[in-house]
């Protein structure tokens, strides 16, 4: 039973601190974005320069993980900082470069229990059809 008529999106901005090698920290404002009608992603869009932005989408779970064990593989990792549990770290590969961050964990929290009051963990399944989005993106792949 999908619950179409209800959906939901929260909406979040935070600051994450870009870090570089040698120690640099620049703030990078960031929006959170959940969606009850993509339930397992959480959108991440990071102002880059002027006017531009970079989005990446995450599986929630895996930001859920990351706030209390390291998680994730390849091109998303979010580790807890063992010696400061006030942040965690962020870290985005891609074919075009990588980037590093650090994150406000309480704030990472706040925001998952936010998107848990709309849509609980387990419950992704019932506010998605899985026929719908099939057929989406094979309409997609023909064009």
């Amino acid at each position: 039973m999908m619950s179409s008529q209800n959906h939901k999106t929260i909406r979040s901005t935070a600051v994450f601190d870009l870090t570089a090698p040698a120690g640099v920290r620049t703030p990078v404002g960031v929006e959170l974005r959940y969606d009850s009608r993509e339930p397992y992603a959480v959108n991440m869009s990071f102002r880059a320069g002027m006017s531009g932005q970079v989005d990446w989408l995450i599986a929630r779970d895996l930001l859920a993980d990351g706030l209390v064990i390291a998680s994730g593989e390849g091109d998303v990792q979010i580790i807890p900082q063992p010696d400061n549990h006030e942040l965690v770290v962020i870290a985005l590969s891609s074919p075009s470069g990588q980037a590093t961050f650090e994150a406000p964990a309480a704030e990472l929290a706040e925001f998952l229990n936010e998107t848990y009051d709309v849509v609980a963990p387990g419950g992704e399944n019932h506010w998605m059809s899985f026929d719908e989005e099939l057929s989406r993106l094979l309409q997609n792949d023909m064009h």
